[in-house]
């Protein structure tokens, strides 16, 4: 008799396996899917962030702009008082100076008043305007203006 309960137990447990493994299997199945799936999309990201990367630099050299270094943004902070003076040192208008900048000549006032602060993009182009001086800011601002009439 424990020899016949032994090979039901056997038998149950060999069964309850064979139908876990056809149960689990599609899982395993769709597991590997999504897997190769966000291996492929994470190597599409990657190389899209390269090309980014390189387009920009390459605008950066049209349009004559001074690569701004990891450095220069760390080792910078933001003040209203010091974008109220690199305004008046290029002798712009907020409007001037938020085309120069990409943004809208409220938002200048904004931050000059210190109720709003640049975002990191925006910050560093503010970084890179304090490299620049009148002439060339002013040459600038006409090739944003050029661009905005086509």
């Amino acid at each position: 008799m424990s020899n016949l309960i032994a090979a039901l137990k056997h038998e149950v447990t060999r069964l309850a396996r064979k139908e876990i493994r056809a149960q689990v299997g599609g899982v395993k199945q769709a597991v590997t899917q999504h897997r190769r799936e966000i291996a492929r999309l994470k190597r599409e990201l990657k190389a899209h962030q390269k090309k980014i990367a390189f387009l920009e630099g390459r605008e950066r050299t049209r349009l004559g702009q001074p690569a701004v270094n990891q450095e220069d943004i760390d080792g910078s902070r933001f003040s209203a008082k010091s974008v109220r003076a690199q305004r008046k040192r290029l002798k712009l208008s907020a409007g001037e100076f938020g085309k120069l900048l990409g943004v809208s000549g409220q938002t200048i006032y904004l931050w000059e008043q210190g109720k709003t602060r640049p975002r990191q993009a925006q910050f560093t182009s503010l970084v890179a305007v304090r490299k620049l001086g009148r002439r060339e800011a002013v040459r600038r601002i006409d090739v944003v203006r050029r661009k905005a009439k086509r």
